[in-house]
């Protein structure tokens, strides 16, 4: 008697999947072309009450007394230097954890789990599109910002980016982590609002982390974001690092492996623990 399996997918065929994941929620952003003016604007308007009120405690436009806790006293290029990255974070938090909440509500999670493709690469096929919008809107918002606030980046750029890479995919981990968690309690608005706005405001997306009570620094220093943050302000603007710089890249290493390892052992339970409840499908 002759037995068959089946054969485990090549690359290609996972990059043929990939593609067509992102191709679609790419299709489906710029069906709503105004979703991007949003994203581009919206920002501005939560920034320009900090403008005004940090110029009402500035001397001769330079605010002081920020600058003992940052080492800079051009506060509005580290507010958007962090606006930028704490929109990064959310295109992985709404990425990986709403597109599958999505795919919950439309009945279509159980056929696409049914596919041979790895359930992780489904998550960041979902993530991808949303860190290119990001991406350009980003830039679209620091542009804009920039005319009606200033932006004066002085440093590096190009050394900015050692530490965003391994930040950005130790944030994968948590996106991993995070969307099983959505899989199980079958709920993305409340998580996603919840999560990434404690991820932003312990890892210093708005204000430099030494601000915080002492008693939260810990959870400040336990997340890899506030070490990303902070290197890539120290590049750009020659901030204050909470630790040397070359030890912040080491510590965007490992904990870009833990955060990985982490994420996806998570995954891989919650989503065996899923199967077993039978409940993938539901909303």
């Amino acid at each position: 008697m002759q037995t068959h399996t089946l054969s485990q997918p090549s690359l290609a065929s996972n990059l043929r999947a990939l593609y067509a994941l992102i191709r679609k929620d790419w299709k489906q952003y710029w069906r709503y072309p105004l979703n991007a003016v949003s994203a581009m604007f919206h920002p501005l308007i939560w920034i320009a009450p900090v403008y005004f009120m940090g110029l009402a405690f500035s001397v001769n436009g330079k605010a002081e007394g920020f600058a003992q806790y940052s080492g800079t006293t051009d506060f509005m290029s580290f507010i958007l230097l962090g606006t930028v990255l704490e929109n990064f974070i959310n295109a992985v938090f709404w990425g990986m954890g709403y597109a599958l909440k999505n795919d919950m509500d439309s009945g279509v999670m159980e056929s696409n789990w049914l596919t041979p493709i790895p359930r992780l690469l489904i998550l960041i096929g979902h993530s991808v599109t949303n860190l290119i919008v990001t991406m350009i809107t980003s830039m679209g918002m620091l542009f804009f910002a920039g005319l009606i606030f200033g932006f004066h980046p002085t440093g590096n750029l190009w050394a900015a980016f050692a530490p965003i890479i391994p930040m950005m995919l130790g944030l994968y981990g948590f996106g991993f982590a995070f969307a099983a968690v959505v899989m199980l309690l079958r709920e993305a608005n409340a998580l996603v609002d919840m999560s990434s706005f404690l991820v932003q405001i312990f890892s210093g997306a708005n204000f430099p982390v030494n601000a915080l009570p002492r008693f939260l620094l810990p959870v400040a220093l336990a997340l890899p974001l506030t070490y990303g943050l902070d290197s890539v302000r120290a590049h750009l603007l020659g901030t204050n690092t909470i630790v040397p710089l070359q030890w912040e890249l080491a510590l965007l290493f490992v904990f870009m492996f833990v955060m990985l390892w982490i994420g996806t052992s998570a995954f891989r339970s919650l989503e065996r623990r899923v199967r077993v409840l039978g409940t993938l499908g539901q909303h």
